[in-house]
């Protein structure tokens, strides 16, 4: 199932809802999608080709800017890595055989593998069991624009741990980047990835993350800045009780591309998930792409599931791609559902504002933090919110400079 909006003509709405009275798969309406429990993962870099573009994973993206990702020879460790850790929290530098490395899921495209054969260390950031972090640990990430690298970051939450952990990316980059979130039995752990890059960056980074019992993860991704950013999260349970919420937001300019490929593998019974992502885009050539794919296996019966993505287009010339796949093998769910659209800036919500003695700027800032409000506040950081707010009005203020035809 597509929804796709090109230069704000119109409006496209796609609504789903599957409930237990049957089994049955959603595709994307364009191309070939095959089931999800099929797709190739593997360590060995021999197993993924590169990618020609015209694969069901690759369709939307601009290969040619990913080329230099794709490469067997990553310059590792890439550019900086450091960490600001909460007190209860311990970090660590460590090579690439490490027995920890390489839980949390297998690698299933291109980027994925090269960037796990190019790593020579990783930075682990364990919480220790039963630990409660009192303050929220910061990883800086930073790339080098002169040449490809790659990262490689894993968070392991030991049993009845708490944390909340903020991955930062800002600078220059040409980075391929893995990370693992590993949140085992009863821990509860937010990771907020916040991709804030320098304008030309190029980003891919695939998160995979695993769940054991009860455990509960809140995985938030915000996207502004770079050239092209794809953000790849996997989640997978591992046994029952578990409570995955994946939420999103994305901002894009003129000539970017963000694109989020989203994958929730419920393989076992009675496990939650939340899929929520909005995003903006303004601007000739902006290109937004979110991708939420849903598997729920035979065995998985009592599952709990639905994904939302909503895309708002602010000016002529962009372009939303929204394709969310639910795939089910079993009637004994509790329940499982999408929805997805994507639209033009409101006008008469415009014109109602300004109606009242509003201004323009102020009215339509106030349109577009209402659409992302509700997300703001589940990232339950409150530094990243209001960086994010900040930078939601300097995005407004670009889009103000096409519309009036000034210079921001």
């Amino acid at each position: 199932m597509t929804s796709t909006v090109d230069n704000t003509e119109g409006l496209t709405t796609d609504h789903s809802q599957a409930t237990a009275d049957a089994a049955h798969t959603h595709g994307t309406g364009g191309g070939v999608q095959g089931s999800r429990a099929d797709r190739l993962t593997s360590f060995n870099l021999s197993d993924i080709p590169v990618p020609s573009g015209r694969e069901e994973e690759w369709r939307f993206s601009p290969v040619s800017r990913l080329t230099p990702l794709f490469a067997d020879n990553l310059v590792s460790p890439a550019g900086a890595v450091s960490v600001t850790a909460a007190p209860e929290v311990q970090v660590e530098v460590v090579g690439r055989n490490d027995a920890r490395l390489g839980k949390a899921g297998t690698p299933g495209d291109r980027t994925a593998v090269t960037a796990w054969n190019s790593i020579t260390e990783a930075t682990v950031v364990t919480i220790p069991r039963e630990a409660v972090a009192t303050d929220a640990t910061y990883v800086s990430v930073t790339g080098d624009a002169q040449q490809a690298s790659a990262a490689h970051i894993l968070i392991n939450a030991k049993p009845l741990s708490q944390s909340v952990i903020v991955l930062d990316h800002t600078g220059d980059a040409l980075l391929n980047e893995t990370v693992e979130i590993v949140a085992e039995d009863d821990s509860h752990v937010t990771v907020v990835s916040v991709q804030d890059w320098n304008e030309g960056a190029v980003h891919a980074s695939s998160q995979r993350i695993t769940l054991g019992r009860n455990a509960r993860v809140k995985h938030v991704v915000v996207t502004f800045g770079g050239d092209l950013v794809r953000i790849t999260p996997d989640a997978e349970f591992l046994a029952e009780g578990g409570d995955v919420e994946m939420v999103g937001l994305y901002f894009a300019d003129a000539n970017q591309h963000q694109e989020h490929r989203l994958f929730v593998d419920h393989a076992v019974p009675r496990c939650k998930s939340r899929v929520t992502y909005k995003g903006a885009l303004q601007g000739e050539g902006a290109h937004t792409v979110w991708v939420g794919d849903v598997l729920i296996r035979a065995a998985a019966e009592g599952t709990d599931t639905y994904e939302l993505n909503r895309n708002l287009v602010l000016t002529n010339g962009g372009r939303a791609d929204s394709v969310p796949n639910l795939e089910i093998e079993t009637g004994e769910i509790e329940g499982a559902g999408h929805a997805s659209a994507t639209g033009r800036f409101d006008d008469e919500q415009l014109f109602y504002l300004q109606a009242r003695g509003i201004p323009e700027t102020d009215a339509r800032r106030l349109v577009v933090r209402g659409f992302f409000a509700e997300l703001i506040q589940e990232i339950g950081v409150k530094e990243v919110e209001e960086r994010l707010i900040d930078k939601i009005d300097e995005e407004l203020e670009k889009s103000m400079s096409v519309i009036t035809g000034t210079q921001a």
